[in-house]
C-alpha cells in the first residue's frame, strides 16, 4: 500500500477513486511520563518520552487508515493529511485521513 501527502504519484495515474478513508488513535500517556516531561518543560529539551508516543500513535492511525483503504480495493492512499490534539488534557490523538485510489 503506497502512502503519500501529494495528490498524485508521479509516473502513475490513477485509475479509480474509491473516496476518503480514516484512521484515529488516542493514546493516553501516564502520570510517570507526565512529571518528567513538565520536569523537561521546564529546564527546557525534547521529551523523548511523548515523541515515542506520538510516533506510535501516527503508526497506529496509518495502518488503521491503510487497511480500511485494502477493504474498499485501493491500493495507494493520496493527500494524506495528520492532526494531532490533546483530548483532556493527558490524552493524545492522531488523526490521519486520505483519499483512497487504484494506481496503474
Amino acid at each position: 500500500m503506497l502512502l503519500t501527502t501529494t495528490n498524485s504519484v508521479e509516473g502513475h495515474r490513477v485509475s479509480q477513486y474509491y473516496g476518503i478513508v480514516s484512521g484515529e488513535s488516542i493514546i493516553g500517556a501516564n502520570v510517570f511520563r507526565d512529571f518528567l516531561a513538565g520536569i523537561r518543560d521546564f529546564v527546557g529539551g525534547r521529551s523523548q518520552a511523548y515523541e515515542e508516543v506520538l510516533r506510535e500513535a501516527k503508526a497506529t492511525a496509518l495502518q488503521e487508515m491503510s487497511e480500511q483503504a485494502e477493504r474498499m480495493g485501493a491500493n495507494a492512499v493520496i493527500g494524506i493529511d495528520l492532526d494531532y490534539e490533546t483530548v483532556n488534557g493527558s490524552m493524545l490523538m492522531v488523526t490521519a485521513s486520505g483519499t483512497a485510489v487504484r494506481i496503474d
